[in-house]
């Protein structure tokens, strides 16, 4: 990765990438008022760095029959860098875990999970627990979405 100044073109495809991804370059260049060879250039010196990291499709939860979000916080005894990488693997092992982080406070760890219904959850869950020391597990079911996947703010 190189490094790249987040001058006000920069921070301007960034925006727009953000709120329109399938934009063509050409239409980027177009909305921040910049020639196409110069946003095709800013864009892949983005990319090179890191900042962009590529475009995804974000699909409707509900249209597919997949409604439940739980949280789920993990406590363990075990810190070892060995533990971690086998718990790790095993985590990134089960689709249904969408986002996966360690965390400080009174856990450890903190996943995501997102499932069609309760009795999928519970086989996520028997999964999750599987072969591992895990101290305490506590879920939090999502009642409700209020704001999800917002661009960050630059």
């Amino acid at each position: 990765m190189t490094s790249v100044k987040l001058d006000q073109y920069n921070l301007a495809i960034l925006r727009t990438l953000q709120q329109h991804p399938a934009l063509a370059q050409r239409e980027v260049a177009e909305r921040i008022h910049l020639s196409q060879n110069a946003c095709w250039r800013r864009m892949k010196q983005l990319e090179a760095a890191g900042v962009i990291r590529g475009t995804r499709v974000v699909l409707g939860r509900e249209a597919l029959g997949i409604d439940l979000v739980v949280f789920t916080m993990i406590r363990t005894r075990n810190h070892s860098a060995d533990w971690l990488a086998a718990f790790r693997t095993h985590i990134l092992d089960i689709p249904e875990v969408s986002d996966f982080y360690r965390i400080s406070g009174d856990y450890d760890y903190l996943l995501k999970i997102v499932t069609r219904d309760i009795a999928s959850f519970d086989r996520v869950y028997q999964r999750l627990i599987d072969g591992f020391e895990i101290d305490t597990v506590t879920s939090c079911f999502v009642m409700e979405v209020l704001a999800e996947d917002r661009p960050l703010a630059l």
